[in-house]
């Protein structure tokens, strides 16, 4: 039977470093090489990395993403300002609206300058009933709306066989015209830009004798400029002017504390 020298005096030469060592101080390494056990270097882990699945399509209890729809927003705490004339500046600090922007006015506390809370909020109530088809919608008193823009209809839903029961099912209508409390070249089912964007469109409904209108004001932004640290010109706005379809009858401020700017819609 073959047997081998116990090696107690013999020398090997390493793979890696070349030099001779006691061969009974030598290892095997991963890769076949035998080296001085100073000299041993194990197996990188990135270049056996652990065996990995595809990834999962789904998961469970998903919900799908979304457009989040504009909300109101306070204005400055004196959020008006009358100049005697059709022109209605509105104060709410660094805003980011867009002019083309229809915005509607909530909590209106006090007239300014001659204008009134209802003219400022522009809210009135439907006059007869209408189908989710009409292009003319007639209003109680259209007296202060502007000759075109945008108008949401409330609406609460109380079918209860409808699976939108108990929801609000709001329309935002576009109009072209106006004659006397009647808005004609209307838009059904339709959504107002606000900060440049347009949100998805309503849904076109019919609406009864007696429902609460809100209507809007188109709007142009009033900006202003800077030098920044960087030496570079930035531009910001603090305000936006709309027009009134009467003026006002003198110079003022106010309005009331804690108003808000918000999209015609305010979906909930």
């Amino acid at each position: 039977m073959t047997s081998f020298s116990s090696g107690r005096y013999a020398l090997m030469i390493s793979d890696r470093s070349g030099q001779a060592f006691p061969w009974k101080e030598m290892v095997r390494e991963w890769n076949g090489a035998w080296v001085h056990f100073s000299e041993y270097e194990p197996k990188q882990p990135q270049l056996q990395p652990r065996p990995t699945s595809a990834d999962p399509q789904a998961l469970t209890h998903a919900r799908p993403s979304r457009t989040a729809l504009p909300t109101p927003a306070p204005l400055d705490t004196v959020p008006f300002s009358t100049a005697g004339n059709t022109t209605l500046t509105v104060n709410e600090n660094r805003h980011q609206r867009k002019t083309g922007d229809a915005v509607r006015f909530y909590q209106v506390k006090e007239a300014v300058g001659g204008v009134s809370v209802a003219a400022l909020e522009l809210n009135t109530t439907l006059n007869g009933n209408i189908t989710s088809t009409a292009t003319t919608i007639t209003l109680t008193d259209a007296s202060e709306f502007p000759t075109s823009g945008y108008i949401a209809i409330v609406k609460y839903n109380e079918d209860s066989s409808s699976p939108t029961f108990g929801k609000y099912l709001t329309e935002t209508i576009k109009y072209t015209g106006k004659s006397s409390n009647d808005l004609t070249g209307c838009t059904r089912g339709t959504a107002a830009p606000s900060y440049g964007k347009t949100p998805v469109n309503t849904e076109a409904v019919s609406h009864s004798s007696g429902a609460k209108v809100y209507g809007s004001y188109i709007i142009t932004i009033v900006e202003s400029s800077f030098t920044n640290d960087a030496n570079s010109v930035e531009t910001y706005s603090n305000s936006f002017t709309c027009t009134l379809v009467n003026a006002a009858t003198g110079t003022a401020k106010g309005g009331g504390f804690f108003v808000f700017g918000g999209p015609v819609n305010d979906r909930p």
